[in-house]
């Protein structure tokens, strides 16, 4: 394919390169693997409010502070390391956005302790991706009756910031849903 030949969603067509490669070659491919998982939604909790580029710039900053996100490591964080994360000019520093991270990675464990995955609760609601044919980035939805229904039994389950929005576009991410529109070359 040459570069003329090249469609992508207009969100994805920038002169920004870290975040073309972001819709090129992640965003919509399906990715199960856990530490992956822990890894975007913590980047999809802290993305609520703000722009996905501004994120996606400080990624490497949020890998450095969120010990790689290893669940494991994070989950074993004090208050001391708390303070320290608030301090980080890397990342974005929101305490209860920090704090939801840390906290996520404590319910991960504790599932991984009682052989539970995030995958297989992931893919006890969508066995299969769901590849939208969408049009336009109008007809792209912010939610679903889906991301409400995974949404809420997160929060059941003990996550934090995990509201439907952020489910969503979680889901996008690791390419359970592929929102790519259906002119896009890289559906």
């Amino acid at each position: 394919m040459t570069k003329s030949e090249i469609i992508r969603c207009p969100w994805g067509e920038t002169d920004d390169e870290q975040y073309r490669k972001y819709h090129d070659q992640e965003w919509g491919k399906l990715n199960l693997d856990e530490k992956y998982l822990y890894e975007m939604l913590v980047l999809e909790s802290f993305q609520s409010g703000l722009s996905w580029s501004t994120i996606l710039h400080k990624r490497k900053n949020f890998r450095q502070a969120f010990a790689n996100f290893e669940v494991e490591k994070v989950a074993q964080f004090d208050e001391a390391t708390y303070q320290a994360l608030m301090q980080n000019a890397g990342i974005v520093r929101n305490k209860l956005k920090i704090r939801a991270a840390i906290n996520n990675a404590q319910v991960l464990v504790n599932w991984h302790k009682n052989g539970k995955k995030f995958a297989d609760f992931l893919t006890s609601y969508i066995s299969t991706p769901i590849d939208s044919h969408y049009q336009t980035l109008a007809e792209v939805p912010a939610s679903t009756d889906l991301a409400k229904e995974i949404s809420k039994a997160m929060k059941k389950a003990a996550f934090k910031f995990v509201g439907p929005t952020t489910i969503y576009s979680f889901l996008q991410a690791v390419g359970l849903i592929n929102d790519h529109l259906a002119s896009c070359s890289f559906r």
